[in-house]
């Protein structure tokens, strides 16, 4: 049976990627750290990862999150903020913050994960998030190059200049290459 990679995710609209994009153009700018750029058009918001699963169970996953959304009208987001994971001194990950309705978001995420539980997925130990991922540091980065990195995103402001209506959600393939990972998807659903 085929094994596809695949994610649930929230598609962004494109003026928020360019802006986004200005900001990887800032942050490089004010760095030498060896960093890994995710490409502006693969930024997404990632409710939940699903690792690989088996082509035939793609329309039980659509099925579940057509459960997942029902009641859920479409939520308000916009971008705001800049941090790192772990923390300042180990930087690993760069993200973008989201603002707007995070309560209705949470709520949303915790409604997949407990449809998609009924399947055999496991649900999420770690509280969820919300974070647009912009950047990895390369595992060749020195703990020098992740302090400054930390540094730079602390003292970096973003807030994007729009608001966006999440009106559905997708289930994603992700294919890896040498290049990057490919995106595409594989169903969506429709809130409200």
């Amino acid at each position: 049976m085929e094994q596809i990679r695949s994610f649930i995710a929230i598609e962004l609209p494109v003026e928020l990627k360019r802006e986004i994009s200005r900001l990887q153009e800032q942050l490089k700018a004010g760095s030498r750290a060896p960093v890994r750029w995710v490409s502006p058009e693969n930024i997404h918001l990632t409710l939940k990862f699903l690792g690989d699963i088996d082509a035939a169970v793609i329309d039980d996953i659509k099925d579940a999150l057509q459960e997942a959304v029902w009641g859920i009208s479409a939520i308000r987001l916009g971008a705001e903020g800049l941090g790192v994971f772990p923390n300042n001194t180990r930087v690993q990950v760069i993200w973008v913050g989201l603002s707007g309705e995070i309560d209705r978001l949470q709520k949303l995420q915790q409604s997949i994960d407990k449809e998609l539980a009924k399947l055999g997925f496991p649900a999420e130990k770690r509280g969820f998030s919300p974070h647009l991922t912009i950047a990895r540091l390369r595992d060749r980065a020195n703990a020098n190059e992740r302090q400054d990195m930390g540094r730079l995103v602390e003292n970096t402001r973003f807030q994007s200049s729009l608001d966006f209506s999440v009106t559905s959600i997708h289930l994603m393939k992700s294919q890896l290459t040498r290049e990057g990972p490919i995106y595409s998807r594989l169903g969506s659903v429709n809130l409200g």
